[in-house]
């Protein structure tokens, strides 16, 4: 069975920041980015982000757009996609938005000694999937061909687009790029060191710039032609 086309977004500063230090919430995009994602979101089966996302961000990961629910919906697929986060503690909380709005599917995909607690704890709010120790990416993206994931949306955190991309399991990112510098030491970077397959040798493929405002859009392929899907 093919694994799902991975789609990952992301939106940073020029210096490369997803988020600064304090409590509040940095502000990386407009509304006419956001609402190119909210037309991204509606054309996948599910969107995955990390634990430390749903703790530090409390995202819903909804589709705004009424018209765009409804689209779904009449071509017979739900209002909002399927919502999937990996643990390697366990440690969710159960009042998260990602479990308490809408009614899409729910997956969590943790270590293997963790699941049963992890099941205890969040009891009918979501699916729980054991993904080995530590969690083996390309097992997750096997499990969700077999849930009918055909597209897989993955909008973070830095530690998870770092797995994706250093495993050489995405097949495309939106990148999108904030007019200023955050500087932050103790802030949070789009990816973390690792090993890359796509270096110097084996670049991105750049497929579209788009000015959207003050940010501007660049999607890059992991291969030539990819995107179809």
């Amino acid at each position: 069975m093919r694994r799902p086309y991975v789609l990952l977004s992301v939106a940073m500063s020029i210096d490369g920041y997803l988020d600064d230090s304090t409590d509040t919430r940095l502000m990386l995009s407009n509304e006419a980015d956001f609402d190119r994602v909210d037309e991204v979101r509606a054309s996948v089966d599910a969107i995955l982000v990390g634990a430390g996302t749903i703790r530090r961000d409390n995202p819903q990961l909804l589709i705004r757009s009424a018209a765009r629910q409804q689209q779904r919906i009449g071509r017979g697929r739900p209002a909002h996609p399927m919502k999937v986060t990996l643990t390697g503690r366990g440690d969710l909380d159960v009042t998260a938005r990602f479990f308490t709005c809408g009614d899409s599917e729910k997956l969590v995909y943790t270590r293997d000694l963790v699941a049963p607690g992890v099941r205890n704890a969040l009891g009918d709010r979501a699916t729980v999937v054991a993904a080995g120790d530590p969690i083996d990416l390309a097992a997750v993206l096997d499990d969700l061909a077999t849930r009918n994931v055909e597209r897989l949306m993955v909008e973070g955190g830095s530690a998870v687009h770092t797995q994706f991309l250093s495993a050489g399991l995405a097949d495309e990112i939106h990148l999108v790029i904030a007019p200023f510098f955050v500087g932050d030491r103790a802030g949070v970077r789009f990816v973390g060191p690792d090993t890359f397959p796509h270096g110097p040798q084996h670049p991105l493929t750049l497929a579209e710039t788009r000015r959207m405002g003050d940010v501007v859009l660049l999607r890059y392929l992991a291969c030539p032609g990819d995107g179809a899907r």
